[in-house]
């Protein structure tokens, strides 16, 4: 009995930092909770697409080409009889993971770049400088399809072409934090006590950045799903007939915008609150995380 109460209770003790937390921030930030529950259902709905849709995404019904909305199909077909209902719901699958993964990585590499800079400092940071300032030169979409025109289309290719532009946005804001960082009396004393460069950087210096890193990374699933939409939309991105919302947008031609503006429609509105559910959350997550926008 006396063995088996400070356990219960030191369970008890860590469940409640982080049930807290959540709570705290939805009660202070409802704008920013409401977009991450609709970041988790899409999230949710993504996961169990294959349990969802009502029909094959890729399965054409000749039958039933330009259906409107209807009991058989909710959001209607498109213009080869697919489900559009069932091409939302799995292109929400494409949707997340392409920008999942792009944010990650770009907002890691960049991580890194920024705080190597910030940390030795002089030529090497000079350099990394005006490297980001050369690409940030360059608007996203822009340097997004001159990678896609040099390597081709496919889904690692949209990811690498949305990666490229990520890292040096985060890198200078990285950068920006681990200035402070680097004069801290802990990192001297990392120094001081033989650590090479690499610890002193990945155990010492990332760890401390990690606020901005979540930051960045939740801002940039919103742009990174947007530009692989547009992507898609201009032809260089996700290729037919794989189900995603930019490749629906451009099945939507100027052809069907009256006979059919419901292939436009709906591929418009899950864009759009994908997006907005993430600026949403980052926005809100920023005020949560930085000192100096948290309210009393």
């Amino acid at each position: 009995m006396t063995t088996g109460g400070p356990a219960v209770g030191s369970v008890a003790v860590a469940r409640t930092p982080g049930a807290g937390a959540v709570l705290g921030f939805a009660r202070r930030h409802p704008v920013g909770a409401a977009g991450a529950a609709v970041i988790a259902a899409m999230a949710l709905v993504a996961v169990l697409a294959p349990l969802l849709v009502p029909y094959d995404p890729l399965a054409p019904d000749y039958g039933a080409m330009l259906a409107r909305p209807g009991p058989a199909h909710w959001l209607g077909t498109d213009a080869f009889g697919r489900d559009v209902l069932s091409r939302i719901v799995w292109g929400a699958r494409t949707a997340l993971s392409v920008g999942f993964a792009a944010a990650l990585v770009g907002a890691t590499l960049g991580a890194i770049v920024g705080v190597a800079g910030a940390y030795f400092g002089g030529l090497v940071d000079l350099l990394v400088e005006r490297v980001v300032d050369i690409l940030l030169s360059f608007p996203l979409i822009i340097l997004a399809l001159a990678v896609v025109a040099s390597l081709g289309n496919g889904v690692g290719t949209v990811i690498l072409a949305i990666t490229v532009p990520m890292v040096p946005r985060c890198a200078r804001v990285i950068r920006s934090s681990a200035l402070a960082i680097r004069r801290a009396p802990y990192v001297d004393a990392a120094r001081a006590a033989g650590y090479g460069h690499a610890r002193i950087i990945l155990r010492h210096m990332l760890p401390n950045v990690m606020a901005p890193y979540l930051i960045m990374v939740t801002a940039f699933m919103g742009q990174a799903i947007l530009l692989e939409a547009s992507l898609s939309f201009l032809g260089l991105g996700v290729a037919e007939p794989t189900p995603a919302w930019g490749l629906m947008l451009k099945g939507a031609a100027v052809d069907f915008a009256e006979t059919a503006p419901w292939l436009a429609l709906f591929p418009g509105l899950a864009i759009s609150l994908a997006v907005l559910a993430f600026n949403l959350f980052g926005d809100s997550l920023r005020d949560a995380l930085d000192p100096k926008l948290r309210t009393p």
